[in-house]
C-alpha cells in the first residue's frame, strides 16, 4: 500500500477518535435518554393496566355490595369510581338498588352527580332521573332535563313530565311525536298509545318504521 494511502488513513483514524472523543458525553446522554423513554413507556403501560385492573376490582366489589343490600358500601365503592369509566354504570346500579329500597331521593341525588362522555349511557341517565323527578312531583325539573331530547323514549318521558303537570296538550303532541319516531313493532308502543288516548289523542292505524 502507498504511503500516502496509509497517511490517509491515519488521518481518517485520527479524525474519528477526535470526534469520538468531543462528543462522548452527547452520545452517552442520549443513549441514556433513549433507555429511559424505552423503559418509562413500559412502566407507564404497566401502571395504566394495573390502574384498569383496580378500577374493575372496585366495580366488582360495588356491585357485590348492591347484592349484599349494603348500600352505603356501596356507595363508597361508586364514589371511588368517580371520573373513570365505571362511573355512570355504577350510578345507574346503585340509583336502582335505592329504588328498589324505597328511597327515591338517595336514587334522585345519585343520578343528578352522574354524568357520561357516551351519548347512549348520558341519554339512560337524563331517562332515569327524568322519571323520578317526575314520580316525585318535580316535573318542571324533569321538564328543564329533557328540553331539546329527540329519541323516543326521552319524548315519552316529557310528555309524561307535561301530563303530570297537566298540559294535556303538550303531552299529546310529545306521545304523537314519539310514537311517529317509534319503530311500528316496539313492544312500548302499546302503552304509549294508551297514554296518547288518555290525553284525548288517537293512536295512528300503523307505525313509521324507523
Amino acid at each position: 500500500m502507498a504511503l500516502d494511502e496509509l497517511l490517509d488513513e491515519h488521518e481518517q483514524g485520527e479524525k474519528v477518535r477526535g470526534w469520538l472523543k468531543d462528543n462522548a458525553l452527547g452520545l452517552i446522554g442520549g443513549l441514556v435518554l433513549g433507555l429511559a423513554l424505552i423503559g418509562g413507556g413500559k412502566w407507564w403501560t404497566q401502571r395504566a393496566h394495573q390502574e384498569r385492573v383496580a378500577t374493575g376490582e372496585t366495580y366488582d366489589r360495588m356491585v357485590e355490595a348492591v347484592d349484599a343490600g349494603d348500600l352505603d358500601k356501596a356507595k363508597t365503592e361508586a364514589a371511588a369510581l368517580a371520573g373513570t369509566k365505571y362511573a355512570a354504570l355504577a350510578a345507574l346500579d346503585l340509583a336502582k338498588a335505592q329504588l328498589e329500597a324505597d328511597d327515591r331521593d338517595a336514587a334522585i341525588a345519585t343520578l343528578r352527580g352522574a354524568t357520561s362522555e357516551d351519548p347512549g349511557l348520558a341519554a339512560v341517565i337524563r331517562q332515569r332521573l327524568a322519571r323520578l323527578l317526575v314520580d316525585a312531583g318535580q316535573g318542571e325539573d324533569a321538564l328543564k332535563l329533557l328540553d331539546g331530547v329527540d329519541d323516543p323514549s326521552s319524548i315519552e318521558t316529557r310528555g309524561d313530565a307535561r301530563y303530570a303537570l297537566g298540559r294535556m296538550d303538550e303531552a299529546r303532541k310529545d306521545y304523537q311525536e314519539a310514537l311517529r319516531k317509534l319503530d311500528a313493532a316496539a313492544p312500548q308502543r302499546q302503552l304509549l298509545e294508551l297514554k296518547l288516548t288518555q290525553t284525548g289523542g288517537t293512536p295512528e292505524t300503523t307505525g313509521t318504521q324507523s
